[in-house]
């Protein structure tokens, strides 16, 4: 059977879906389309001509490839095609985003024909994604005195590839259509259960609401009701876009309120509009800065105050929230680009100027961020061929410098690594490129991702990238058809662009599946790096990291920098003593307790980095805190480590890294090797003491210091998505801490679970204890309910078996993976045993394990949005309660949460993950010259 015979019957199955024809990547299938084109009587031709115009995927696909040589052979009078004139060859080659049709449209350019160089050079001015080789083609010519070569050059150098692009409009009139109360995960967009369908953007579509047809309808109905106006996105009262980056997210709510951004490729939308009354979380923002959309910050809940200007609060000292105007579903709004001002008719409701920044519109006008940072490249490169200054034509880096002002520890980082700057000392707020030292990908992010590579015409990872790694832990836990078809295809190309791969193409190692964060948590060998990961989680514990949707990661891997602005800091300090039976999740936990009830119910963290003064505790253990922060909305973390700390934390990641090369995973270049000798070298540094570990200015300023009194934290604290609270908008929120005993030993369990990023080695070895402790106590253990336990790496497990803990986890296990013969379908039903699952995300992910609806999970995890690791039932709403792994171990043991005498008795005489704060503080006198 012929590919297009294939494609056909693919389209027929589609069809049966409501789906069209997939877009073309293939150069097999496009030259075979080619060839019906050039038959004129082949019955395919008048498809074919469709397809070929309309439905292939541009960039440095192989199907773009083929189709940018043929339009080249149109253009140059070579082939002819009736329906494709060469004008319509150059207008297809102008929306193909670089790779092979820049190098068409160079050679164009550069040829013999003068009036089709011409024409070539028309279009070569408008496009942004040009790489190394293609400026050196352009720089050659130009030195050789090629006039068209010079005015291409002249135009890149006063950047009219955006100055002659459209302004943006003035008024953009919007119809409200509220997604949900209270906050909206990004699983609402883009359900992680639909992770496998993300790069087919047309049928991932389908899943938008989570597959609400109803939902889905309404909105179409809005839109055929207010044909004339924009569609804007709502979480009413909530922040939208929680939980992650989620691209495929944006792609979604793009694709059904956006707008189409080339009529040559399909199902590919732009400037989607999203707003939220507790504004939109940071890294979501970031995507939505990607595709040129709008992300209002409403505010049109606020807190109510009596006569005397005090805050009013509801029996459970909540402040009580009134309404200062509505965004009911269908209400219609005029945004002002101008003034920068959200109107109802003639009525002001607010200033919007934060969402109408010059950098963010310069992204709404260039289309997306991309074109932005591509263009700024292309506009240095030609003026530094000329031998000009750069011309200013878009906004200057925002810089902010307070003289006399300390730094915090993300100011310094920032410092460290921006490019592009006058040179001052930037504070908080300013707006930079950085240089970003580690990459993660992640997979089921990571075929979005691969296609924003080839859409930007890459081939090849940036050398500024210290190093980048590719995950297979969200699709770890079943090995089906559809992880089968699309793992070894991603692995493989990252591999060929570079990255560290958790899969060798060749099988040349065994396929490891271990949890990016903390692979990427042992690969950051420096305190001053900065790190973009595909993932939210992704919040090492040394260094700053900041998760990122496919494209911003995409971007990264390309070019080596990421741009955004300094973000404010809370300075989190500790006081106290833990008390033995506490775990340092409860510390945790109680952080975001004691926070709250400090700022009257305020979260501080939301948008900010949050600077942990962690001192003591390695690495490892404070991941447990920085991957906490995605859930507060934090735009980041940073731990200050004492300088024995960070080098016991360089060794574990020094050692972990050494295993991967001894499993054979470096590549070519040896990245991995790379990474031991700057760990060395980091060491050797804080040894001598040349560079102290990383510490913020003593005078330094913050949006707020808080101070977590370790004296006050008693018993295990749980955080509860409060299932039934009456009012919508606070369920499923991580705001509800509780303390065991409000559970008076009642609650009943249906499902344990121990795994994910949140738990490290000291987690794993204290199930080991706990059972041995139990069994010494009363005897073979037996579970009244199932306990899940994943480890997040292969290195753990190996560790663990070296230590003996292992053995005893194996004893009382009724199933253990087993990589020869993976699962390939996903459990539905768990019995009362302890299962050993493979490493990798597990039941936290969402996308393959779940628990059974309506159950009640207790879980390390950190997902507690409805429907992510269990959904509701007819007969109940499933809900993820989040808790240490001692009190999950043994709820999963009792079928119940313990009382608080149970629990004591069953951590009797094991260490648990034990904190205590720094004796001194750790600040560096300002403006010291080791300070960054």
């Amino acid at each position: 059977m012929s590919r297009y015979s294939e494609y056909l019957k693919e389209i027929e199955e589609r069809k049966g879906q409501g789906l069209h024809a997939k877009p073309i990547d293939t150069a097999e299938l496009l030259s075979e389309v080619i060839a019906q084109i050039k038959d004129l009587n082949n019955e395919h031709r008048k498809d074919s001509l469709n397809f070929f115009i309309y439905n292939v995927l541009p960039g440095t696909t192989s199907a773009a490839g083929v189709k940018a040589e043929f339009l080249k052979e149109i253009i140059l009078g070579k082939a002819t095609v009736e329906e494709i004139s060469p004008a319509s060859a150059f207008e297809q080659l102008s929306h193909m985003k670089g790779g092979p049709s820049v190098k068409v449209l160079l050679d164009l350019a550069l040829g013999d024909d003068a009036a089709i160089a011409g024409e070539a050079a028309k279009v070569l001015k408008t496009q942004v994604f040009l790489y190394e080789a293609d400026t050196e083609r352009l720089e050659e010519a130009l030195k050789n005195g090629n006039e068209i070569a010079k005015d291409i050059v002249e135009s890149y150098a006063q950047a009219e590839f955006f100055t002659k692009l459209p302004e943006i409009e003035e008024e953009i009139k919007v119809v409200t259509f509220v997604a949900g109360i209270g906050d909206i995960s990004t699983d609402l967009l883009s359900p992680g259960s639909d992770a496998h369908s993300r790069s087919d953007r047309e049928l991932h579509g389908q899943c938008m609401f989570e597959h609400n047809k109803e939902k889905q309808n309404e909105l179409k109905a809005l839109q055929e009701a207010h044909p004339d106006k924009r569609v804007m996105l709502v979480a009413e009262k909530g922040t939208m876009g929680v939980g992650s980056s989620r691209m495929s997210g944006v792609n979604n709510v793009a694709l059904w309120i956006g707008k189409p951004a080339s009529p040559y490729v399909p199902f590919i939308n732009f400037a989607p509009i999203v707003a939220g009354t507790n504004g939109i979380s940071p890294i979501f923002l970031t995507t939505v800065g990607v595709t040129g959309g709008i992300g209002l910050d409403l505010k049109n809940w606020v807190k109510k105050r009596d006569e005397e200007g005090n805050v009013v609060v509801d029996e459970e000292g909540e402040p009580v929230l009134e309404q200062a105007y509505s965004v009911d579903t269908g209400t219609v709004l005029t945004i002002n680009t101008k003034t920068k001002k959200l109107y109802n008719g003639d009525q002001e409701l607010m200033d919007i100027s934060s969402a109408f920044t010059p950098q963010k519109m310069e992204f709404m006008r260039a289309g997306g961020s991309y074109a932005i940072v591509f263009g700024k490249k292309l506009q240095a490169f030609a003026a530094k061929a000329l031998g000009i200054e750069v011309p200013p034509v878009f906004a200057t880096s925002k810089e902010i410098s307070h003289e006399g002002q300390g730094l915090t520890a993300v100011e310094k980082i920032f410092n460290k690594n921006a490019v592009g700057t006058s040179g001052a000392t930037l504070h908080a707020g300013s707006y930079v490129r950085v240089n970003v030292d580690i990459v993660g990908s992640q997979d089921t992010t990571g075929l979005m991702t691969s296609q924003e590579l080839e859409m930007m015409a890459a081939t090849v990872i940036s050398p500024i990238v210290q190093g980048a790694y590719q995950s297979g832990c969200h699709t770890a836990s079943v090995w089906d058809v559809k992880a089968q078809r699309n793992t070894p295809r991603l692995m493989k190309f990252m591999n060929d662009f570079g990255l560290i791969t958790g899969r060798d193409p060749e099988d040349k190692y065994h396929a490891m599946t271990d949890v990016i964060h903390k692979v990427l948590n042992d690969l950051t060998v420096d305190d001053r790096w900065v790190i973009i990961g595909g993932d939210s989680h992704t919040r090492m514990s040394k260094g700053v990291a900041f998760g990122a949707d496919s494209g911003t990661v995409a971007l990264a891997l390309a070019t080596g920098e990421a741009s955004m602005p300094i973000p404010e800091s809370v300075k989190v300090t500790f006081k106290g003593e833990m008390k033995d039976h506490m775990d340092f999740r409860d510390v945790v936990h109680a952080t975001q307790s004691q926070m709250l009830k400090k700022f009257g119910g305020e979260n501080v963290f939301q948008g900010r980095v949050i600077e942990v003064h962690i001192g003591t505790l390695p690495s490892d253990q404070a991941f447990t805190f920085t991957d906490w922060t995605a859930e507060m909305k934090a735009k980041a973390s940073i731990c200050i480590s004492e300088a024995d700390t960070l080098i016991e934390s360089l060794e574990i990641a020094k050692s972990r890294i050494q295993t991967m090369i001894d499993k054979g995973m470096d590549n070519e270049k040896q990245v991995l090797q790379g990474l031991i000798d700057r760990a060395n070298n980091r060491i050797e540094e804080v040894k001598t003491g040349k560079k102290p570990p990383l510490t913020p200015d003593e005078n330094a300023k913050y949006y707020a210091e808080f101070v977590v009194d370790l004296d006050a934290i008693d018993e295990p604290m749980i955080a509860d998505p409060d299932v039934h609270n009456e009012d919508v908008s606070k369920r499923y929120t991580h705001d509800t801490i509780r303390d065991l005993t409000y559970y008076k030993g009642e609650k009943h369990v249906d499902l344990g679970f121990v795994g994910s990023c949140m738990v490290h080695k000291g987690d794993i070895k204290i199930v080991a204890k706990m059972l041995k402790n139990l069994e010494e106590q009363s005897g073979m253990v037996e579970f009244k309910a199932p306990l899940v336990v994943t480890a997040p790496t292969y290195n753990i497990i190996e560790e663990l078996k070296e230590e003996g803990d292992w053995e005893i986890l194996q004893r009382y296990s009724g199933f253990e993976f087993d990589d020869a013969a993976p699962k390939q379908q996903a459990r539905t039903e768990y019995e009362n045993i302890l299962y050993l699952e493979r490493p990798g995300c597990n039941l936290c992910m969402g996308n393959q394990e779940k628990a059974a609806k309506g159950d009640t999970v207790m879980s390390t995890s950190t997902r507690l949005f409805q429907g992510r690791v269990v959904k509701d039932s007819d007969r109940k709403k499933g809900e993820s309660l989040l808790a240490s792994t001692p009190v999950v171990v043994l709820s999963a043991i009792l079928g119940r949460i313990p009382t608080i005498d149970e629990y004591k008795s069953a951590v009797q005489g094991i260490e648990l993950t034990k904190f205590a704060p720094p004796l001194k503080q750790m600040t560096s006198a300002p403006s010291h010259l080791l300070s960054y």
